[in-house]
């Protein structure tokens, strides 16, 4: 044997450059039909290569740090089921949304669109928002799409108002009353916020008792090209001024980036720093860019992912918060999203991450905590706890954040006397949203982010918008609106 390896004449087989560590089902990127798909580690990056039969083989960087990758699924928690699906399984995942019978976890965060029309044309929007004239829905529609989403969930906990751009909707606030007397506790708005820098009537009506939604803003960081490239225009002093009227009114916010190498990816340290800061903010959340809808010039195999966001945190915040300070979230899939949490103090001089004065591996690792059924826990309060903090459906600035992190945090030293704890609490999560270069169904299976759509379905966030889910909602609504239109005419004529 020793003799036929050292021949050169004889063939040497060599190894692949490439581990195989997974299978799935992924999309085509060009004709959305569902395909096979293996993930593969090189270099320490995960890809994702897959061949469609008409379109051939399409290949796509999934995660830049391989280690962290294959550790988060550790954190995959038992799902949690809905009280009631809406479709039956007959072509199998992502063709069967609605819910299906074959989904595995419910919906802790449900998105309804109130309109497609936008006040800026963002070169990146995943809705294709701007200035359509397409529909707007009527607040009797969305009662009866928030009944629906009582019917599945019991006691739906958050609801986000979306759009298009909802603060200009003329009926938001209405909106927001209909969600709370459902019992829905904490509804955000998610907005560019340019009406927010400039509409003190507006502003007004939306910080009254019993209104004062989250807010979920658009802030893509401080340099004029940043927002030239992403958003068409320089937006940054008006971000600013709507973040000083929401703290003037007592409201509080949540940034959220949309982080694209090479455009704003050096500003993710700026971000957090400015967020510790503002009076106004609770929290930040980056976004690597996806690419569906508008977007900018696509190159799959460099691009930016979770891993790339927490390790830019670690380095452009010099350590106050580190990679290991950032575990996945474990309600949906745990690729999908890491948050941590931190105690914060004069604007950010004082720093404790969540992480650090408790082992979360202790509580949140689920592999190893369900080895042997029924383990006892070090503390049940505290499990609870990070259950409630480490899920989609915590809003930062809330009592329910307050609460959960005084519990879980009771290591920590907290200044007698201290009031208004949710102030003093930050939180950064990093969420991954997939396009159809990235497209895994085992993530779109456990997904816990759901958009109620027109017809009374619960569709997961990523499979509405990549597999058609969100053009049929569109064309729906748009007839829906003609109609309306014909009924009016009718009635005038008479």
């Amino acid at each position: 044997m020793s003799l036929l390896a050292n021949n050169p004449t004889v063939p040497q087989k060599v190894d692949r450059e490439e581990i195989f560590l997974e299978y799935t089902r992924s999309i085509c990127p060009e004709c959305r039909k569902t395909i096979d798909a293996q993930i593969l580690v090189r270099d320490n990056k995960v890809y994702m290569h897959k061949r469609c039969k008409e379109h051939g083989w399409f290949d796509s960087m999934i995660s830049g740090d391989a280690r962290m990758y294959v550790d988060a699924q550790r954190y995959n928690k038992p799902g949690t089921l809905p009280l009631k699906f809406d479709t039956e399984v007959k072509e199998g995942c992502p063709e069967d949304c609605g819910l299906c019978e074959e989904h595995k976890q419910h919906t802790c965060l449900a998105i309804i669109e109130i309109n497609e029309d936008c006040n800026l044309e963002c070169p990146t929007c995943f809705s294709s928002s701007g200035n359509l004239h397409g529909f707007q829905l009527t607040l009797q529609e969305v009662e009866g799409m928030l009944d629906h989403l009582v019917e599945a969930e019991g006691n739906p906990e958050v609801v986000q108002f979306s759009g298009g751009e909802p603060t200009l909707h003329p009926q938001l606030v209405d909106m927001i009353l209909a969600a709370r007397k459902r019992g829905i506790k904490y509804v955000m708005v998610n907005t560019n916020a340019v009406r927010l820098a400039k509409d003190e009537e507006f502003l007004d009506a939306l910080s009254a008792p019993g209104v004062q939604p989250a807010i979920y803003m658009q802030f893509d960081g401080f340099k004029a090209s940043t927002y030239e490239t992403i958003r068409g225009v320089n937006l940054l002093s008006q971000k600013i001024k709507a973040l000083d009227n929401l703290a003037e009114r007592g409201m509080s916010a949540v940034l959220v980036a949309c982080i694209i190498k090479g455009v704003n990816d050096d500003e993710i340290g700026e971000i957090t720093r400015f967020a510790m800061k503002h009076p106004a903010v609770r929290g930040v959340s980056f976004q690597p860019g996806f690419y569906e809808g508008r977007h900018l010039q696509l190159n799959p195999m460099d691009r930016f992912t979770i891993p790339d966001v927490a390790h830019a945190i670690e380095d452009q915040t010099k350590g106050v918060f580190t990679v290991s300070d950032l575990i996945p979230i474990p309600c949906p899939f745990p690729l999908c999203s890491s948050t941590t949490y931190a105690y914060v103090e004069n604007g950010g001089e004082v720093c404790v991450p969540l992480p650090r004065v408790v082992n979360m591996d202790d509580y949140l690792d689920y592999f190893t905590n369900r080895t042997v059924p029924e383990v006892p826990k070090l503390s049940p309060e505290i499990q609870l706890a990070l259950e409630a903090l480490w899920s989609a459906s915590a809003v930062p600035g809330s009592d329910k954040v307050e609460n959960s992190f005084g519990c879980a945090s009771c290591n920590i030293e907290l200044p007698e006397g201290l009031e208004h704890l949710e102030r003093n609490i930050f939180m950064i999560v990093i969420k991954g949203f997939m396009d159809a270069y990235t497209f895994d169904v085992r993530r779109i299976m456990k997904c816990c982010v759901s958009e109620v759509t027109s017809d009374n379905k619960l569709i997961p966030f990523c499979a509405y918008n990549n597999v058609g889910y969100r053009e049929e909602n569109r064309d729906r609504m748009r007839n829906i609106v003609q109609s309306r239109g014909k009924k009016q005419l009718k009635v005038l004529a008479k």
